[in-house]
Formats: structure tokens, C-alpha cells, sequence
């Protein structure tokens, strides 16, 4: 009787082949209200892959903790006393490898929040949202995978739409096409299956827009677009 060949056992997937861990999102909360700043601060902090790593109570002492404390994103109050929420967004765009900014408002429509995007700001939250509406939106802005609240950046940057030209290197058809979808808030997993693209070619199309347009996101490029009509933010699609 003839014995069956056995498996070889399982071997442990070499190091080339394990898939990488991301760190923690690196994050500042910057708040002047204590109790806000503190609450968001122990929400954020309690997730795996988030690090709380300084907080401020105004604009001042933000740029200061986020020179020393180099975080990947900052939580900032658009309304504080002194250098507020919008001042200190350009202060700390101006830094060397700046972090990204997530603006925490009271009031959606409001004008701040607006300026706040049109000088650099990757998003922003609504001091209201849930606890876990905050920490989704703290890794969609902090990992750059898709625009956050589409609708309401549309709503806000309609009354600024086609306000400015368009300088860059002119788009191809297939990254118009992209730059659409992204403003509706597609990742790039959703763009490939609606573009019927893979994943590594959207990623190409996203990074040559961003150089393109002159972006250091998916936010700044949206706010671009409808700025300068490549987007349409009467219906989110790309102008003809």
C-alpha cells in the first residue's frame, strides 16, 4: 500500500510578504474651551491607530505644540479668542511637511469653515457629530482615502465657484474623469469599479492630478476644481 505524499507544512510569511502596519495617526486637538478640548482629546485618543500627541487652547500655542509634537493632523476650533482657528491654519500650512487640519465648527454654513478650506484646510467636523462620526473622520482626513462630507463642500464653495482660472497643465479626459468622482467623495477602490480601472491606476491618475493641479490633497484639489469650474458644483461633474 502506497503512502500519500503529506503537505508540507505552512511556512511564515516572509517579511516582503507581510502586509505593512500603518502607524498611528500622529494628532493635535486645538481647542479653548478645556472640557471640548479634553473630550475630544480622550475620544480620539482611545482608538488603536490614533495617538493624541499635544494639545492647545488657541492658535498661539498651537503652532508652537505642533513644531515640537510633528503630528500628521490637527484638530482646530475655527472660532478662539486671539489667533483663531483660520490664522492659525495658515501659520501651520506655512510650516515645513505641515500636518493636515481638520476644523471643528458649531454651524455647518459658516463662513469660517469656507475660508478655512479656501486657505488650505483638508476638512472639517461638526462639534455635534458622534463619537464615532469624529473618529472616522479624524482617518478619513488623516489617511487622505476620500473627500469628507462632499455635499456640504460643494454647498459651501458653490457661492466661490469659477472665482479663479486655471494655470496648471491642462487634464486628460481619464483624470477629468477622476477628478468628478473624487469630488463626490469616492474613494479609489469605488473609482476603478465605476471607471472599470484598477486600483493602482486610479492611484496614478490621483497623484498626477494632485501634481497637476497643484495640491496637497483630496480637499485642496476639490476646492481647486470648483474654484477654477473643472468641476461643476452644481451637479459634481466635471465642466466641458
Amino acid at each position: 500500500m502506497t503512502t500519500p505524499p503529506t503537505e508540507p507544512p505552512p511556512t511564515e510569511p516572509t517579511p516582503s510578504e507581510t502586509p505593512p502596519i500603518e502607524p498611528p495617526l500622529r494628532v493635535v486637538v486645538v481647542d479653548d474651551e478645556p472640557l471640548v478640548r479634553q473630550g475630544l482629546a480622550m475620544i480620539i485618543g482611545a482608538e488603536p491607530d490614533l495617538e493624541i500627541v499635544g494639545e492647545a487652547g488657541d492658535g498661539s500655542r498651537a503652532v508652537s505644540v505642533v513644531r515640537t509634537a510633528r503630528p500628521d493632523l490637527v484638530c482646530m476650533d475655527v472660532r478662539m479668542p486671539g489667533i483663531d482657528g483660520l490664522r492659525a491654519t495658515e501659520l501651520l500650512l506655512r510650516l515645513p511637511d505641515p500636518p493636515k487640519v481638520l476644523v471643528v465648527t458649531t454651524f455647518e454654513h459658516d463662513e469660517h469653515v469656507t475660508d478655512a478650506l479656501l486657505v488650505g484646510a483638508s476638512g472639517f467636523l461638526l462639534k455635534r457629530a458622534s463619537a464615532a462620526e469624529m473618529v472616522q473622520a479624524v482617518r478619513t482626513v488623516g489617511r487622505g482615502t476620500s473627500l469628507l462630507f462632499p455635499d456640504a463642500v460643494r454647498d459651501l464653495l458653490r457661492p466661490r465657484a469659477r472665482t479663479a482660472s486655471y494655470p496648471g497643465p491642462p487634464l486628460t479626459e481619464r483624470e477629468t474623469e477622476v477628478l468628478a468622482r473624487i469630488a463626490r467623495g469616492m474613494t479609489n477602490a469605488e473609482i476603478a469599479g465605476a471607471l472599470h480601472l484598477g486600483v493602482e491606476t486610479v492611484r496614478t491618475h490621483v497623484a498626477n492630478l494632485l501634481g497637476k493641479l497643484g495640491a496637497r490633497d483630496r480637499t485642496q484639489a476639490v476646492v481647486i476644481a470648483y474654484r477654477t469650474g473643472l468641476v461643476d458644483p452644481a451637479d459634481g461633474d466635471a465642466a466641458v
